[in-house]
């Protein structure tokens, strides 16, 4: 399959074939590297990595995933990019690729790495956006797979805030592979309809189906994988932390929601997860609401359901497969 020259902007972009083309070529270059394999058919070209909003796990996969094919980075932190700034979103895509050979985007709106893609003559990456988080679907996707040995059929309940970009992206990637998606939350915070009709009409074609529901016991019984992500999101204000906590707490990941998901369940999370007293928010947000644990508990993170750090180690090999791909080097 000859993805060579596009954009990774939104699973919305692609066919089921494609994703699972990704999916594959990552599963194949990880058992390369594993296998101490060299994949570095791209020397000489270098990426621009740009991050308005920072990152631990997209930033590492970016990194690792270039050099192992490679390749060279140039990372653009929030303080060294001009970019919406000093310098036009349009201009800097021309600039930054007539320097590089690919240009990876984290930060806010959906609009500005479509922006870039459209003014820049080699391919954009969406490393996240404030509506789409497509690198992490094809990890997420390749996890599941290597645990069930499938996605299509399998059921994946979405709890916590489904408005934004975890929520959107896995709506839409089920709907793809033919999974089943279910939002479990108070109908505040359902995915935007407009989206959620769209999903519908593609999921009519795969057998996928999409469920919203506000009943943690309906939304939760038999599902596969359950997956949650943070209550706040970087950039949001802090007054919103109380109005969350009070809503949101009864979609927190825990014992009796894996029990209710049943023995087969998996729980996955994109990272960071607020589940002790380890982190510097997750001390001020007990001092503030009297809580140890958010949007899933401890117990449950650590449990041997969790899947998240071989979740997290797939960003890198499906990264890889994402530039490989576009970069025309097929593993």
């Amino acid at each position: 399959m000859d993805l060579k020259g596009r954009d990774f902007l939104k699973l919305l972009d692609f066919t089921t074939e494609e994703i699972t083309y990704l999916v594959d070529l990552a599963a194949e270059l990880k058992e390369k590297k594993k296998k101490g394999i060299l994949v570095d058919g791209l020397r000489g070209k270098n990426v621009a990595l740009i991050f308005e909003k920072t990152s631990t796990r997209t930033r590492c996969s970016f990194e690792v995933a270039a050099h192992d094919l490679g390749m060279g980075t140039t990372y653009l932190d929030p303080s060294s990019s001009q970019i919406g700034k000093k310098e036009s979103i349009a201009d800097t895509a021309r600039v930054l690729a007539s320097m590089y050979d690919g240009i990876e985007y984290r930060g806010y709106g959906q609009d500005i790495v479509e922006e870039l893609a459209k003014y820049s003559k080699v391919p954009v990456w969406n490393g996240l956006t404030n509506e789409f988080h497509p690198t992490q679907m094809l990890a997420d996707l390749l996890t599941i797979r290597e645990h069930f040995g499938k996605v299509e059929g399998i059921k994946l309940t979405y709890m916590g805030d489904a408005r934004y970009n975890m929520g959107n992206s896995w709506m839409v990637t089920c709907a793809k592979m033919g999974m089943h998606f279910t939002a479990c939350t108070t109908p505040k915070y359902f995915p935007d309809p407009a989206l959620v009709e769209e999903c519908k009409k593609i999921a009519a074609t795969t057998g996928a189906t999409i469920t919203l529901t506000d009943s943690v016991e309906e939304g939760t019984k038999g599902a596969d994988v359950i997956y949650t992500d943070v209550w706040v999101s970087m950039g949001e204000p802090d007054e919103v932390w109380s109005e969350r906590i009070e809503e949101l707490s009864p979609y927190q990941v825990n014992k009796a929601v894996m029990d209710n998901a049943g023995e087969q369940a998996i729980f996955l999370h994109c990272l960071p997860a607020f589940h002790d007293l380890k982190t510097t928010i997750g001390q001020e947000i007990e001092k503030k609401f009297g809580i140890s644990e958010m949007e899933v508990t401890d117990e449950v993170f650590e449990s041997a359901q969790s899947l998240v750090f071989e979740e997290a180690e797939n960003r890198m090999h499906t990264i890889k497969a994402v530039m490989a791909a576009t970069l025309g080097y097929n593993g």
